[in-house]
């Protein structure tokens, strides 16, 4: 058995290409039923034909036969896969792309906080801007107003529960 050298290899493959890979493409993209993916699987074909030109070029079997095997072998295993089960799903098919929430319905739940806030006195809003709002803590909040913590501590109690039956009889 003779050696061949790089350059009769390209030759060779060169011509292999020329020969086969018209067929070759055809073939793959009656298997895939998508002339991208066909083109890369046609050229993964080939690199897999480069890389065994050894054994393909020894004149035993058919080339052509080799190449249409390793082209289906690799379409099925590329339709097995679960990347391709996802890609290939037709736009009735794919499942439906999760819901955006809606910056109206920030605006409308802003505007209903502000009306229900209304509906304190003063005082009540004060503590809940200062300790909801603001974060701050009950002694916080009663350093800033000059006011006991007890009286922090009241007041925002009778102004969340104020809110919260407000809130029921709005249907929420």
């Amino acid at each position: 058995m003779a050696t061949t050298t790089v350059t009769d290899q390209q030759a060779q493959f060169d011509a292999l290409v020329i020969e086969h890979g018209p067929a070759l493409l055809s073939y793959v993209r009656t298997l895939v039923s998508d002339h991208y993916l066909a083109e890369d699987l046609t050229q993964e074909t080939l690199i897999r034909a480069w890389r065994h030109s050894e054994r393909l070029f020894t004149g035993e079997g058919s080339i052509r036969g080799w190449l249409l095997t390793v082209a289906r072998h690799l379409a099925i295993d590329r339709m097995r896969s679960a990347g391709n089960r996802r890609e290939s799903l037709t736009v009735e098919d794919r499942p439906a792309e999760p819901a955006v929430p809606d910056h109206a319905d920030a605006i409308v739940a802003t505007a209903e906080v502000t009306a229900l806030l209304r509906r304190l006195s003063t005082e009540h809003r004060t503590v809940l801007l200062h300790t909801t709002m603001a974060g701050r803590t009950a002694a916080e909040t009663a350093t800033i107003l000059g006011v006991p913590v007890g009286t922090i501590k009241s007041r925002q109690h009778y102004a969340l529960n104020v809110l919260r039956k407000a809130w029921v009889k709005r249907g929420r």
